[in-house]
């Protein structure tokens, strides 16, 4: 944690926060995959609505999976990298249910609410500690899903 005090943080503030970024990095990875293997697999009438709009999503996922590895790094802390240490941590489980379309939107809406709801937890977390950077990157995560959410639903009638 040799960065908190040239940022301004506590080590143990740091620490913490860190821990969690590590929780959502690995949803997020889960979130990613399972986005691109309903990309990939779509099937039926809603193909050419949904292939292109998975493929904006997971574009939008990897970009966050990236800022949330280099924030941790900026708490001088180690981004967790295997698929088998997200597994065990991650929320978000693995997802057969990749080839219909309103199945891959429910289980994307049901990853946003995880995402969200961890998010959520960090803006306390972090605005505890001062920590404005890490504040304002999930505030500004929350802003975005929140449409995000409001289109999926508004695509499955709700």
């Amino acid at each position: 944690m040799k960065n908190a005090s040239i940022i301004g943080l506590k080590e143990t503030d740091c620490k913490n926060i860190s821990e969690k970024l590590n929780i959502l990095l690995a949803n997020y990875s889960i979130f990613y995959q399972n986005t691109r293997g309903s990309h990939w697999n779509i099937k039926g009438d809603q193909f050419f609505t949904l292939h292109p709009k998975f493929e904006e999503l997971y574009n939008s996922l990897v970009l966050k999976i990236d800022e949330i590895a280099e924030r941790i790094l900026t708490l001088g802390a180690t981004p967790a990298h295997n698929y088998s240490d997200y597994l065990k941590v991650s929320t978000i489980k693995e997802s057969k249910e990749v080839t219909d379309g309103t199945k891959s939107v429910e289980n994307i809406l049901s990853s946003f609410k995880v995402v969200l709801d961890l998010q959520r937890e960090l803006l306390d977390i972090t605005d505890a500690a001062g920590d404005e950077g890490t504040n304002s990157q999930m505030s500004d995560y929350i802003t975005e899903q929140e449409k995000e959410v409001w289109m999926y639903n508004s695509y499955l009638g709700k």
